[in-house]
């Protein structure tokens, strides 16, 4: 059965059993869930993901921080700051009066701060390929990555590299997030998300799902691919392979 038969039929069948209390997007969501709908199995999205892993050529060396370009003690050193100001710093806190494992005695460490504590944007594009759903991920390096590329939501950037602090190029598809309606994409779920507050201090980032037409073409490098609800959740199940970001944006599906 068809996807577009199958939901029809799931929705009659709700409102005859008087059970129809979702909305059609929630109802289209857990359709996709139950099955891959199209003909690309989680293996292809795998063999994609290897693909990708196996064409990096990005290495990572650890070094220390003094030897880390642009970035500053200071002068009192009190904490560690990139020199643009724009980006994180590292600052030293001491927690006290805790109900936590450590005790009453508390304890002190370096935690990750935000530039005004708002982190960025992580979004997805979601699309409908011959009348079934698929979100546009990516298969993402990250220096700290347990296996350097896992698959992410298609932006998944900062403000600072938003707005280019860095000097490089504006991040792939940040303009139908800053502008959906400019860009004919229908806003599905935009909300401030928590961090790790383990290690970032009061950071949020701002997680989006935006829609665009089944006619909309979008130009996708080979880093990014179309992937059904369905082989995301099935890749969740894969060790370190789908990150975090993605993770905490499918809990909103």
């Amino acid at each position: 059965m068809k996807f577009l038969d199958y939901k029809k039929n799931y929705i009659d069948f709700l409102k005859k059993n008087n059970l129809l209390v979702a909305s059609n997007l929630l109802i289209e969501i857990q359709v996709e869930s139950l099955k891959e709908w199209g003909n690309e199995s989680v293996d292809d999205v795998l063999h994609w993901y290897n693909g990708v892993k196996n064409r990096s050529t990005m290495t990572v060396k650890e070094i220390p921080l003094k030897d880390c370009d642009n970035w500053s003690f200071s002068l009192d050193n009190k904490d560690i700051f990139h020199n643009t100001k724009k980006f994180f710093s590292i600052i030293g806190i001491r927690v006290s009066s805790t109900e936590r494992e450590v005790g009453s005695q508390g304890w002190s460490q370096p935690i990750i701060k935000e530039s005004n504590f708002d982190g960025g944007i992580v979004g997805l594009i979601r699309k409908r390929i011959n009348d079934i759903p698929y979100y546009l991920v990516e298969a993402k390096a990250e220096p700290g990555n347990y296996n350097l590329i896992q698959i992410s939501p298609c932006l998944q950037a900062t403000f600072s590299n938003i707005q280019q602090f860095h000097g490089g190029r504006k991040p792939y598809f940040v303009d139908y997030f800053l502008n959906p309606e400019k860009n004919n994409a229908r806003l599905l779920f935009e909300q401030w998300m928590s961090e790790d507050g383990g290690r970032l201090y009061k950071k949020r980032t701002k997680g989006m799902i935006i829609e665009i037409s089944k006619d909309h073409d979008i130009e996708i490098g080979e880093n990014f691919k179309w992937v059904s609800l369905f082989n995301i959740k099935e890749l969740i199940k894969c060790e370190t392979c789908i990150n975090p970001h993605l993770r905490s944006l499918l809990s909103f599906l």
